[in-house]
């Protein structure tokens, strides 16, 4: 604006390796108090890149804090939790400061003494442990709660982290794991030269974690100073939105693997194909090249490996590869039918709309619906017009071969019986008509507007037609809802009209020409329009409409030829509304221009647009004498409306190993390279299990995605406690039993626009089962377990 000084933002950098830099748009606002008064709180708003020290020197400006006093700063969190700054050099985005954080500043009294206390002696708070060095040695606790069961430590939620609490405790209760973090072996393995990992930073703070989890000291920590970490180097982690808990842990496992790395130079290594080598020898040297460049514990812990064969359709080449993994992401089937509401507006005016749910499939297109539709009408398929209504007006009129994934489960559907097919060049044209209501800008002003009220509507009509019969047929589609005028209503007053009125400026033809600009011709028909939306003035010219009509601000709308030469005419019915054609989407529409008052649609007119439309205007006191809003809205219930889809049975954890080995054809987008063929192929690609590591993570698949919408697949799969056989998996002839049993589970309750996350896991000190959910930690049986089939990540050790 003029005369406004700019606003400085900062360009903030984010990520450790890989950085990215943003402009910092919104400040991050922090609550400020002193310890002695925390009722009066002050806001301020700090650049993720202000320091604690900046933030320190402005709280004792606030409050006034004499030079000569020693202060420091507190973050506090919860009621009565409290966490102490002491890096005045970190930003507040390494600090993990966040929107509307609590920070609270202390100076030392006149005995100078803390009030809270030496830091070391604190008993009273409770003092989240931060990663730094010299805060290693402080004890805190929740008050009344001592000596807790070592394992069994909530972990606050900082704000949508639940994702990363759930991973967690499943990482923490994996014996092998967390005993070589709680026994410092990981302090000689620490590889901080890796240029792939994060320089030890990753795996220190994670351990520095797991040891307050098993200390026994506490009921529940805070894991911010390992969530400031992870956001370091992973950005998508670094705010508080809520994640992917499977991402979280391939991530952490990733990172603790190349931190924790024992090869310190990784050689380059030629890969071979297998070129009809036997499978034991082509999987002997993929394992070994694995190691030498990929030693860690979590490599001993987690790593199997694949087989994968790949053929060409083409030249039948076989390609034999054998890959290592981490955990195993297993596909469940998808949906092939979704249930769909929708609305059928017949052709008889006087039938009620009425509501059906259709079983359609999840990959189909709009015909599939109108056939699913017909099954239960008498309407043939070709002869159904599928539209999305939203806001009074046709958001979308479908095309048949549109599909289906385009259908929100929230749209509001409506199929329209028609006596033609829309895509056949008949006599007949089908049009949508809108409905409005006219209104005055103001009591002195001539302008007027219009509001869209009502639902719209299509109506099949001649090509030629008369306005006379063209106004009966729009009458008589709305003859359930539109009351008739009597005689003694219909005869009022004497009508006029110009002859010099013209259509688009082509001459004199007795028909009037309101000239309302686009009145619904580019914003307004977006879908953030309100309801009520407010049209342009009728008295702005365009070229996009043409009115018939029109009333010249008389209530009668209509000019015959006698009128339009200058002759009144008295005892003329009254019209209930006027109508003119808003023409924004290319349908062309034309005129005969002569005395006979016919409309001709042209016949290049083959499709529907929801852009092109006969818009019908009603003054405010005719609609509301006799427009019935109610019996418009009002609509019947198919039978098949209450019919519930029976849900299939869950299937065996062992159905979704089997679909992960299944042979499948890759996708036109992600084809295969074929060394013989020199080009790429849709190749057939199976996996296989060859090895399986000690401690097997298992993914399951439930989020979908497609171009118009992503969903969560609620299949319900059952998993053992205990005697999971997988060797029935392996193709390993040489790999003997092989039998898992549970020790930790991920839950996930929700859809895709949000949810939570909590975990089951299997204590390995006293044997028992646990419920974790943030901070707090219950005791659970294994009839919950097995109750609760709905699960995301699951860890069977051997």
């Amino acid at each position: 604006m003029e005369n406004q000084e700019p606003i400085a933002r900062k360009v903030v950098e984010q990520g450790m390796f890989v950085k990215h830099c943003k402009v910092e748009v919104y400040l991050t606002e922090l609550k400020l108090c002193e310890n002695g008064n925390m009722n009066n709180v002050v806001t301020r708003r700090f650049s993720k890149a202000d320091t604690i020290d900046m933030i320190e020197k402005e709280m004792r400006t606030i409050f006034s804090i004499p030079d000569d006093k020693e202060t420091r700063l507190w973050n506090k969190y919860m009621s009565n939790t409290f966490e102490p700054l002491n890096k005045p050099e970190s930003t507040i985005q390494d600090a993990g400061l966040y929107q509307g954080q609590m920070l609270v500043i202390e100076q030392k009294n006149q005995e100078g003494q803390w009030p809270r206390g030496s830091m070391p002696n604190v008993k009273n708070s409770n003092y989240c442990l931060p990663s730094y060095a010299a805060y290693k040695n402080y004890e805190y606790s929740e008050p009344g709660r001592h000596n807790e069961q070592p394992g069994l430590c909530g972990l606050s939620n900082l704000g949508n982290t639940c994702f990363m609490n759930s991973a967690i405790q499943c990482l923490s209760n994996t014996p092998p794991l967390t005993e070589y973090f709680l026994n410092d072996k990981y302090q000689d393995e620490l590889n901080m030269d890796n240029p792939l990992g994060m320089r030890g930073e990753i795996a220190k703070s994670y351990a520095e974690l797991i040891k307050q989890m098993w200390s026994g000291k506490y009921s529940y920590v805070t894991p911010r100073a390992f969530k400031t970490q992870v956001g370091r180097f992973a950005p998508q982690f670094s705010g508080y939105q809520q994640q992917d808990c499977q991402e979280l842990l391939a991530f952490l496992l990733d990172g603790l693997h190349e931190d924790l790395n024992r090869i310190r130079k990784k050689p380059y290594i030629q890969l071979k194909d297998a070129d009809g080598r036997p499978d034991k020898v082509v999987a002997e040297e993929a394992w070994e090249n694995h190691i030498k460049r990929n030693d860690s514990v979590i490599v001993d812990i987690f790593h199997g490996l694949f087989k994968s064969t790949l053929v060409c359709p083409k030249c039948a080449k076989i390609s034999v590869t054998f890959d290592p993994f981490c955990y195993l992401t297993l596909p469940l089937p998808m949906k092939k039918e979704r249930a769909l509401e929708v609305y059928l507006v017949r052709m008889d005016p006087l039938s009620k709309p009425m509501q059906y749910k259709v079983i359609v499939p999840k990959i189909g297109n709009i015909m599939d619906l109108c056939t699913a539709l017909s099954a239960l009408t008498d309407i043939s398929p070709e002869k159904m017009v599928v539209t999305d209504i939203y806001n009074h007006r046709f958001h979308r009129i479908f095309a048949m071969d549109e599909n289906l994934s385009s259908i929100m489960e929230r749209d509001d559907i409506y199929i329209f019986e028609t006596p033609i097919n829309r895509t056949e060049d008949t006599e007949q044209v089908i049009i949508p008509v809108y409905l409005r209501e006219k209104f005055r800008h103001t009591s002195y002003s001539h302008h007027h507007g219009s509001t869209l009220f009502g639902q719209p509507f299509l109506i099949t009509v001649p090509r030629n037609i008369t306005e006379d019969k063209l106004y009966n047929m729009l009458l008589l589609r709305m003859c359930r809802y539109v009351k008739a005028a009597n005689d003694t209503e219909e005869n009022e007053g004497s009508l006029h009209c110009n002859k010099e009125h013209t259509i688009n400026g082509n001459g004199p033809n007795g028909i009037h020409e309101e000239g309302s600009p686009s009145e619904m011709e580019t914003d307004e028909l977006d879908d953030e329009s309100s309801q009520d939306q407010e049209l342009p003035s009728e008295n702005e010219n365009s070229q996009s409409e043409d009115s018939v009509g029109g009333d010249n601000d008389s209530e009668n709308g209509l000019c015959t030829e006698d009128t339009c030469k200058g002759q009144s005419l008295t005892g003329q019915k009254k019209r209930l509304f006027t109508f003119q054609f808003t023409n924004l989407g290319n349908t062309d529409i034309s005129y005969i221009k002569d005395d006979t008052r016919y409309i001709r649609f042209d016949e290049r007119q083959l499709r529907l647009d929801e852009r092109s439309y006969l818009a019908l205007d009603w003054d405010p006191k005719l609609k509301k004498r006799y427009f019935d809003e109610n019996a418009a809205e009002d609509f019947e219930k198919h039978e098949s409306v209450d019919f519930i889809p029976q849900k299939k049975a869950f299937m065996k954890l062992k159905d979704c190993i089997e679909l992960f080995t299944t042979k499948e054809k890759l996708g036109a987008e992600d084809p295969w390279y074929c060394p013989n063929c020199k080009e790429h192929q849709q190749a057939t690609k199976k996996l296989d299990l060859w090895s399986l590591p000690p401690v097997l993570v298992v993914h399951l698949k439930r989020f979908s995605y497609s171009r118009y919408m992503r969903d969560k697949l609620d299949t319900l799969v059952e998993f053992p406690i205990s005697d999971l056989d997988m060797s029935t998996f392996l193709i390993n002839p040489n790999a003997g039993p092989c039998c898992y049993n549970l020790i930790a589970v991920s839950n996930h309750y929700g859809g895709m626009g949000g949810g939570h996350y909590t975990a089951f896991a299997k204590n390995k000190d006293d044997g028992k089962w646990y419920y974790f959910d943030d901070s707090s930690v219950s005791a659970a049986s294994e009839e919950q377990i097995v109750a609760r089939y709905y699960r995301w990540n699951r860890f069977f050790p051997c």
